[in-house]
């Protein structure tokens, strides 16, 4: 019999969508058993509608709690270091939210933290855990994709100032960056999720649509370890909403679905060059078994990797890749350079990518 887990869920913003499209479809697994949040009036309302008795404000409270497995933190992100070091110190599982922190030194020290806890430590990358996404993954692992060639990957979305009317959101020391921070993080790992990693990196960031702190339009040049060129491009400031990621390789052509939410989920467009590579390839998912879309996928598979002993389906080594990028494109923008990966301590912004 499978255990069922008991969470805290911890910041009821897009904590809500964690447990309305994640911990509710996989109730057989999961059990939220109280929820934090500093804002009474959204705690009392998500307590009635999702059914859940035990509240608090306090994460000390939650801490505390003996017969909480897992916190899953979903607070603005300059709270989600002290947050992973206080609850890995007490031996709770954590999931936490995009960017898991702030800088590379402080993804060293939670890594540490980690390895010195009795609990694991999963980020959330959510759009990895789609049909689409994952059918793709399997044929490239297989080979029959061939050589990489080239891939572009567009997160075109829109935010106006009611978004940013949210104290903590368009400010470097609460939301830590902008659109390549906040929105276009997930497409950048789906991208390195299927290719692999960085070499290199030539970015631009600029702030052309909203009057914020923090930049809203990027675009990139990238070169990967396996040699395939890249472009990126995202902004805030598009009418019509959608996100893309485009791969082509020697024997087949990728196409992601078009939803600007849920792009790792079919239909993406699958067109192999031959024949003979289309036969192979469906011969390979004869036998696909839905996964579970998004946070219903990741969360099960979280659970099957904590219970078994088994690696996690995200890791904070996956979370490095991700911020590696993110530091990478802020120091060519502003610096004009060519930026070489991995980065090691002795860069400039490994401390701090949010330097003027």
């Amino acid at each position: 019999m499978q255990k069922i887990m008991k969470v805290a869920l911890v910041g009821l913003g897009i904590g809500q969508a964690h447990f309305e499209r994640g911990y509710a479809q996989n109730r057989d697994i999961f059990e939220v058993v109280v929820l934090c949040d500093l804002n009474r009036q959204r705690l009392a309302e998500c307590a009635e509608r999702f059914g859940i008795a035990r509240t608090t404000t306090s994460f000390e409270e939650v801490l505390a709690m003996e017969d909480i497995d897992v916190i899953d933190i979903v607070t603005p992100p300059m709270e989600h270091r002290e947050m992973i070091l206080k609850a890995l110190e007490r031996g709770k599982h954590v999931i936490c939210e995009k960017p898991l922190v702030g800088s590379l030194a402080d993804l060293d020290i939670v890594q540490a933290a980690e390895k010195r806890s009795s609990a694991r430590l999963m980020p959330i990358y959510q759009y990895r855990f789609g049909d689409g996404v994952q059918k793709v993954k399997r044929i490239i692992e297989a080979g029959l994709a061939g050589k990489p060639y080239i891939a572009t990957v567009e997160t075109h979305w829109r935010r106006e100032a009611d978004y940013y009317a949210v104290d903590w959101r368009g400010k470097w020391a609460t939301e830590l960056g902008g659109v390549l921070m906040t929105h276009a993080i997930h497409q950048h790992d789906m991208l390195t999720f299927l290719m692999g990693p960085v070499a290199r990196l030539f970015g631009r960031t600029a702030t052309r649509v909203n009057a914020i702190e923090v930049e809203d339009c990027v675009s990139a040049s990238l070169v990967m370890q396996n040699g395939a060129l890249v472009t990126l491009s995202a902004t805030l400031g598009c009418t019509e909403e959608i996100s893309r990621v485009r791969l082509c390789f020697e024997n087949v052509t990728f196409e992601s679905n078009h939803e600007a939410y849920n792009p790792g989920q079919d239909p993406w467009r699958i067109l192999p060059a031959s024949p003979e590579t289309g036969e192979k390839i469906a011969a390979l998912l004869a036998d696909w078994q839905p996964i579970g879309n998004r946070y219903i996928g990741q969360f099960r598979a979280f659970h099957v990797a904590v219970q078994s002993g088994a690696p996690l389906p995200v890791t904070t080594e996956d979370a490095r890749r991700s911020l590696e990028l993110v530091t990478a494109f802020y120091h060519s923008s502003h610096s004009g350079e060519d930026v070489e990966l991995p980065l090691d301590p002795s860069h400039p912004r490994y401390g701090n990518w949010r330097l003027a």
